[in-house]
């Protein structure tokens, strides 16, 4: 009789038990897919890498959608990679190669980095349009500006040729929202886009965001100069920023569809994404963005002192496929 009462009291808080601690153990070994997911998020999340949840879950694509339950492996954590051989095959490869190259390389599932000349300060070119529009978007995200307002075009303080579309086509008195100035910014370099919001929301104030998110090299003495190193934190800041909003998720769309793709994808398969913002000034080609593969990773390179374009840029392409071919053999396990 006893034993029976016993039951009946403890019974009820043998189920609260379940309640509290069942949806803890469910989460250790499922997922449910939320609007804007995406592998390499859910990979990021749970410490894990693309090719393990497609192979656990029997996926033969990168597609998911919302509500679908994936099944996240459980197991030791794995020890960080060595990037000791790849920091010494990239040193090798530009040991006889002209000018002065800063790079910087972070995986992004261990968050192991390695930078090579990555603190010298080396021309930005066009890659500084990236952390303005950054700027851009963070004061749209916090309601400080918005997208549909209006910038009026001045010739005599906006106009620059080089990069873009706009030096062919706007007049003195033409308006463009911030949307589209941004958008132009990255997808074709736009000068024009660019110049108008750096002067819309000043340097100075870009300068101090650049620093809040962690930069250190920022236009000293007034120069476009940056860090491979700071490049990539900027890179790092725009990811962070695309996994709490839908404009940092359009923003890395831009990035991986512009007019620019000498450098880093260049030499990369068909088929796998990257996210980036190419610059160039004469001597100094740079490329820098994310490189989502199997074993995704942040790539920055900038130059000094290269006589030849063609060959700069051939030169980053060759790097980031050796940085590329050194993941999927991590991936792999060969």
């Amino acid at each position: 009789m006893r034993y029976r009462r016993f039951l009946r009291l403890c019974f009820p808080l043998f189920v609260l038990i379940l309640l509290a601690f069942g949806p803890v153990i469910a989460w250790a070994m499922t997922y449910q897919v939320q609007p804007r997911d995406s592998l390499w998020l859910i990979a990021q999340r749970f410490k894990t890498n693309i090719t393990t949840l497609k192979e656990a879950n029997n996926l033969l694509s990168d597609l998911i959608y919302p509500g679908q339950t994936l099944y996240i492996p459980e197991g030791p954590p794995s020890s960080p990679p060595d990037y000791t051989p790849l920091k010494q095959q990239i040193e090798a490869y530009l040991a006889d190669k002209p000018g002065t190259y800063g790079v910087f390389f972070k995986d992004l599932l261990s968050g192991q980095s390695f930078g090579i000349n990555a603190e010298i300060p080396l021309p930005a070119a066009s890659t500084t349009k990236l952390p303005t529009v950054l700027f851009i978007n963070h004061l749209v995200a916090q309601g400080v500006l918005d997208w549909n307002q209006k910038l009026v075009y001045e010739s005599g303080l906006h106009y620059q040729g080089g990069s873009g579309i706009l030096q062919f086509s706007a007049r003195d008195g033409d308006k463009f929202t911030l949307r589209t100035l941004v958008t132009l910014a990255i997808t074709t370099s736009d000068n024009i886009a660019y110049n108008m919001l750096r002067d819309f929301v000043g340097r100075d104030s870009v300068a101090d965001f650049m620093r809040r998110i962690g930069g250190r090299t920022v236009f000293p003495n007034g120069q476009n100069l940056s860090t491979a190193r700071d490049m990539a934190v900027y890179v790092q800041a725009t990811l962070d920023f695309a996994q709490v909003s839908d404009d940092g998720r359009r923003l890395l769309d831009d990035m991986a569809n512009t007019i620019y793709n000498e450098g880093i994808p260049r030499n990369l398969p068909d088929g796998v994404k990257v996210a980036h913002k190419e610059g160039f000034v004469w001597g100094s080609p740079g490329d820098v963005g994310v490189v989502f593969g199997s074993r995704p990773f942040i790539v920055a390179v900038l130059s000094q002192g290269v006589e030849d374009p063609d060959q700069g840029f051939a030169i980053i392409a060759e790097i980031s496929r050796m940085m590329y071919d050194y993941q999927q053999k991590l991936v792999s396990g060969k």
